[in-house]
């Protein structure tokens, strides 16, 4: 007798997650799901993160609006539509149910990016105690997924976040400081970082959100204006 496959919910996903795993489409129009664990684990620390001169100034030099969570949908929607140099994708319509079920759960969050009025950039992830697991980002604008990012890490730090899960490292994140750790060694420090106390919040204060995204800039002497890099994490 042949096994009848395990439904994949919402609840689910959150123990795979707790557990280190995470899915992934082979392609948009794929009908299957495959977990994920890889053996080294891209995380991109919060106390390490690099803030180029010329990005900090476009973060906070008001040429772009940034909001969280305000059409979860389209940056989810916009993450897997295809763009040049990435006409595949790996989000399917299952993946997007399932994160837009957490997201109405309160479990997965998106950063928005706007100019002119329309969404030209974005990010979205799982949240889980003090870790932010993020799955995908967007970009139609130059510097708009790196403003996304920059937001997002700002905002980590300010709620009291401890672990930021790339999943995997690519040349857009290394940039910023993502590394790459074998996988016992973020298990260990997902275990820790699961079980903490933290709340989500969408809107803290600006001026507070402010001197968060200043704190990102190390002073460092070599350091080298951020050149324009892949538009999506993965």
């Amino acid at each position: 007798m042949s096994r009848r496959p395990t439904e994949i919910t919402p609840d689910l996903m959150l123990r795979a997650y707790r557990a280190g795993l995470f899915p992934m489409a082979e392609a948009r129009g794929s009908a299957r799901l495959y977990w994920l664990d890889p053996e080294m684990r891209g995380v991109l620390p919060l106390d390490g993160f690099h803030l180029p001169r010329r990005l900090a100034r476009t973060v906070l030099g008001g040429g772009f609006s940034v909001t969280c969570d305000q059409d979860f949908r389209a940056t989810i929607g916009l993450c897997a539509a295809p763009a040049p140099g990435r006409e595949e994708t790996w989000i399917n319509t299952q993946i997007e149910a399932l994160f837009t079920a957490l997201h109405e759960m309160g479990h997965a969050h998106s950063i928005e990016v706007w100019q002119d009025g329309a969404m030209v950039g974005g990010l979205y992830g799982v949240t889980l105690g003090g870790v932010f697991f993020g799955e995908s980002m967007f970009s139609r604008a130059r510097d708009a997924s790196k403003v996304a990012l920059v937001h997002l890490v700002a905002r980590l730090r300010l709620m009291g976040f401890s672990l930021l899960d790339t999943q995997f490292i690519t040349g857009h994140l290394a940039q910023f400081g993502t590394m790459e750790i074998p996988r016992a060694v973020y298990k260990a420090r997902l275990a820790q970082a699961v079980d903490q106390d933290v709340v989500w919040e969408n809107a803290p204060a600006p001026e507070l959100l402010n001197q968060a995204i200043r704190a990102l800039r190390a002073p460092a002497p070599e350091d080298a204006s951020c050149a324009p890099g892949p538009s999506d994490s993965r």
